[in-house]
Parts: C-alpha cells; structure tokens; sequence
C-alpha cells in the first residue's frame, strides 16, 4: 500500500488563487494582498505567503519590492518564451512515449478525445479546457523521466493562461486545438516522430503568435487611448 500525502494548506491556496489568474478574475499588475487572502480564506498570512511564493515559481506572479505580489505580465517575450520551452518538452515527451506505448494505452488516448469533440461540439470551452491539460498530464508520465515531468507540472500554470486566453480570442480556436489533439494522436499511433514533433512545432508557434497578437493589439490601443486622453 503506497502512502500519497494530502495536498499542502499553500499549495491549496496556490492553486485558489491561480485559477482567478489563469481565468481572468485577475489581471496583470493586480495586487494579491495577503491579509485580504487570508480573511477571505480563513487561513493564516505565513501560509499565503507560502502560496505566493509558490505562485512565483510558476511564473503567474511577481513579488516586488514596497508593491508585494503583483499578477505577472504576460509580455510578448513571455509568451514566445513561454511557448519555445513547451514545443522542446512536448516533443521530448512525445518522441519517448511514441517507443513505449502500448496498444492498451492508446485507448485512453482516443477517449481523451472523444471527450474533446464533445465539448467543442457543444462550444463548452470549460470543458475543453480542462479535457486538454487531463490529456497533457496523461502523457507526461510516458517520458520516463521525473525532471521533465516536474517541470511540466510546474509549468503548467502558466501554459494554462495563455491557453485559456488562447481558446477566447478567436472563435474557430477550440477547432483549431482539437486538430492538434487528433493528429498527436494519430502520429502515436502511427509511431511517426518526425510528424509528431512537427505538428507540436506548427501548433506552438501558432498559438504563440495568436497569444502575442493580441498583447500587442491591446497595448497599441491602450497608448492611443492614454494619448487621446492627454489632448
């Protein structure tokens, strides 16, 4: 019998208050006050500290100096950043479990999937959200390799904003992801790495500039909005 310990008070509230991020609920350069947190949460400032700290690590906030902890901007360097380190480590994890899955495997694969076209059937991008991160930490135990997945893990938060600000800015996107998910696992189960990595590549990239897009459309608004107000 193997003892699993109970997720950490922290990491509970971590992952509280990533959520308002990856969602919006925050936006960039809003403070995250630990007094409100804690009375909002009923938990104790040292153990907000402790989320933050963790919300640091996992690139969603900043803790500055005389302004504490501030949402993090998401720059078009983070982004294209952000999105290069996920296309390396997807494709490292895809090249490995391409020579290690099995048959029997595949079958939660093409469910995941399934699931999938589903949910953008039916436009529900809650769910295809949450089904496209389910299907990511199932395959990241098939690179056999702790470091990559623990990267990964910690990455994802941050892979799950710009995911999730993705799958709103334009109306064919959750079509677009779908594909990507359907021709991965096409390419598993045909065992074609070099199709794989490609597609990985192409959906990165692609994502990445639609991220980017819209960041910079938004600031050039937001200058022209601060200079007509300054007239």
């Amino acid at each position: 019998m193997s003892f699993k310990a109970k997720e950490s008070l922290s990491e509970q509230i971590a992952q509280h208050l990533a959520q308002q991020i990856i969602h919006g609920d925050m936006l960039a350069g809003d403070r995250i006050q630990e007094l409100r947190v804690a009375s909002e949460l009923d938990v104790s400032r040292g153990s907000v500290r402790e989320a933050l700290l963790i919300l640091q690590r996992r690139q969603l906030i900043d803790i500055l100096p005389r302004r504490g902890a501030v949402v993090k901007e998401m720059s078009e360097s983070h982004v294209r950043s952000l999105y290069e380190v996920i296309q390396v480590l997807l494709g490292l994890v895809i090249r490995k479990a391409i020579k290690v899955v099995r048959e029997e495997d595949m079958d939660s694969f093409i469910e995941l999937v399934h699931g999938l076209q589903v949910a953008a059937d039916e436009r529900d991008h809650d769910l295809f959200f949450n089904l496209s991160f389910r299907f990511l930490e199932h395959v990241y135990p098939f690179a056999r390799n702790v470091f990559v997945e623990d990267v990964l893990i910690n990455m994802q938060p941050a892979m799950q904003r710009a995911f999730f600000m993705a799958l709103h800015l334009e109306p064919n996107e959750i079509k677009e992801c779908l594909s990507f998910f359907k021709a991965l696992v096409e390419t598993i189960f045909r065992r074609d790495v070099r199709s794989a990595l490609e597609i990985i590549r192409e959906f990165a990239e692609h994502q990445s500039d639609l991220v980017e897009e819209s960041i910079t459309r938004a600031r050039q608004i937001e200058t022209a909005w601060g200079a007509r107000r300054r007239k």
